[in-house]
């Protein structure tokens, strides 16, 4: 039952955290446009209180369930910062993450959206088909 009923409800929390802040705010909702907000923005309060109800929010719900996420390997800091560099042009390149595109463009029919999301999903396909 979990398998079914977690995912479900996380998908729920979601979209109803998107209508919430989209309501409340007036933007659309894209994790790669509030980090942005929050670091270069006048207006910070409410994206870094977004931030930290993401961090606040996963982590409560790991150590209530007991969750633990195993890192097969260490991995070098100097690849994982070339990877964020390249992440975060990636983001800007495509005028948003996947998040913002996935969830937001999708729901609003966003052709720009459904096409960024595809690629997304055909890249990460491809990835773990050659990587596994």
């Amino acid at each position: 039952m979990d398998t079914i009923f977690n995912p479900l409800v996380g998908g729920l929390l979601i979209g109803l955290a998107t209508v919430i802040y989209l309501l409340s705010v007036g933007k659309v909702i894209g994790i790669s446009g509030i980090l942005s907000q929050a670091l270069f923005s006048k207006e910070r309060f409410l994206p870094f209180l977004f931030i930290a109800g993401l961090i606040i929010g996963g982590s409560a719900y790991g150590i209530f369930t007991e969750q633990t996420v195993a890192f097969p390997e260490t991995r070098s800091p100097l690849l994982l910062i070339i990877s964020g560099l390249l992440v975060g042009y990636g983001t800007r390149l495509g005028g948003g993450c996947t998040s913002g595109h996935g969830v937001c463009g999708i729901s609003r029919l966003s052709p720009r959206s459904i096409i960024a999301t595809l690629v997304f999903m055909a890249a990460a396909i491809i990835t773990v088909a050659v990587l596994k």
